[in-house]
């Protein structure tokens, strides 16, 4: 057995001989990370001449499923419609999330509602089966089907998977668990490529549903190569503020459903518990006649939900004014403050502005444009805007309005909970109308 040095794209995963600082294939800038791997003879497949003509062993018709397609639901309603009314068997789902967040709570709540009807297998590489025990009391869970293993070697896994035979397998972390075959320490990107490929494997063949935790870096991606992201059927990510009560379950990517449902939750003692009206919750405790406090309606997939905006405007006391927004992009509001000087007729060079998103969610839809301006222009003038207003429109480089998708449901979602005054493009064509309404 030899050992060879390689680099490899962690973007991308392209593998070179040598160190170098843009990748040719997927044009990142410093992504290569230094890794072993073991070098041997040469597999006898490169010895099969080319002209040899092997056909495959089986081949199936797409009219008719060769294997039971019935969803496997987990009876929590905001999980299931965001992975597609249930997980598929053999399929292979990440989830992600910050430290934190909630995912080995979420996780265990899913593992004991499954657990009511098939056997679960839960493999821990991070956490002691006491650990887990405790909080599943805590969570008040007691369900004879669901079992657990602490181990972070990978053939000792599947081989513990082919001998349970469980219908779902949740892996906690794929970062941590290791092969013997593969020389690199746990975590590297042939380790992590490696057993996630056996592992996906193993969940083909004997249609096992499986999840893995996966960890995210500082920048809330998803650590590790980015082709874990494509061996895998269904990527989730659990996001929100962990200082915060609200979390919002997002999928990235869904073989089996629509990528853009998320699912709302709130952390309490017993869990993470559905939130069946996440327009009621996000607008609780909101203060009456609030300088600066506009609602928008925001679209999550196929939801519309009502959510409050903050926008504080305070003269500054040094050169350089300062800008601040959480749960918006600050690059956005660097547009839309410069839109609001020049359209506006606002002198916002000497103002520090604060932006911030009520309940920990993060507003990226173009549609929160409006609502983010009239709050701005709302502190500066000191002048509350009317509690039954609801706001929402997209505005353009040109002080324009611009129409926004699923208005209809919006305005419905607004109408519901009594909002009779509605701010949008399609009352306002610019934006200094709408200022000034």
């Amino acid at each position: 057995m030899h050992l060879k040095t390689i680099y490899l794209c962690k973007e991308c995963g392209y593998e070179s001989s040598k160190w170098l600082g843009k990748c040719p294939t997927c044009d990142a800038w410093n992504s290569f990370i230094e890794d072993v791997i073991q070098t041997g003879p040469k597999s006898t497949l490169s010895k099969t001449p080319r002209s040899m003509k092997i056909a495959a062993k089986e081949v199936s018709s797409l009219s008719k499923p060769s294997k039971n397609t019935t969803k496997l639901t987990t009876g929590i309603e905001e999980f299931d419609r965001v992975i597609g009314n249930g997980f598929t068997p053999g399929s292979l789902t990440l989830l992600s999330g910050e430290p934190g967040i909630g995912k080995s709570t979420l996780t265990l709540q899913l593992a004991n509602k499954i657990a009511r009807n098939y056997k679960v297998l839960l493999v821990s590489g991070e956490e002691s089966i006491d650990q887990i025990a405790e909080r599943s009391i805590r969570l008040g869970f007691d369900e004879k089907n669901l079992v657990a293993i602490n181990e972070y070697n990978l053939e000792v896994i599947l081989e513990t998977m082919r001998k349970e035979n469980p219908v779902f397998v949740i892996i906690d972390s794929v970062q941590v668990i290791a092969s013997l075959d593969i020389p690199s320490q746990a975590g590297s990107i042939n380790q992590v490529r490696y057993c996630t490929e056996a592992i996906l494997e193993l969940a083909k063949t004997s249609n096992i549903t499986t999840m893995l935790i996966g960890h995210v870096t500082k920048d809330g991606t998803l650590a590790g190569p980015r082709v874990l992201e494509h061996l895998v059927d269904t990527v989730i990510s659990l996001e929100g503020d962990r200082y915060q009560h609200f979390r919002m379950l997002r999928a990235s990517k869904n073989r089996f459903g629509n990528c853009s449902e998320v699912g709302i939750f709130e952390m309490t003692e017993k869990g993470l518990t559905e939130v069946k009206n996440p327009s009621k919750q996000f607008l609780e405790g909101r203060i009456e006649n609030a300088i600066g406090s506009a609602i928008t309606v925001a679209m999550e997939g196929t939801r519309p939900f009502l959510v409050e905006v903050q926008a504080l405007v305070s003269t500054t006391h040094f050169g350089y004014p300062k800008r601040t927004a959480n749960g918006f992009d600050l690059n956005r509001l660097q547009i839309l403050i410069a839109i609001l000087e020049k359209y506006g007729k606002l002198n916002l060079q000497n103002q520090d502005i604060f932006i911030n998103v009520v309940g920990g969610i993060r507003l990226d839809e173009p549609a929160a444009d409006l609502a983010l301006l009239i709050a701005i222009a709302s502190s500066y003038f000191k002048k509350p805007i009317p509690n039954n207003t609801i706001i929402f429109g997209e505005a353009g480089l040109s002080g324009e309005l611009r129409k926004v998708p699923h208005n209809e449901k919006r305005l419905k979602e607004a109408q519901k909970l009594g909002f009779q005054t509605i701010i949008s493009s399609e009352k306002f064509k610019r934006v200094i109308e709408a200022i000034n309404f």
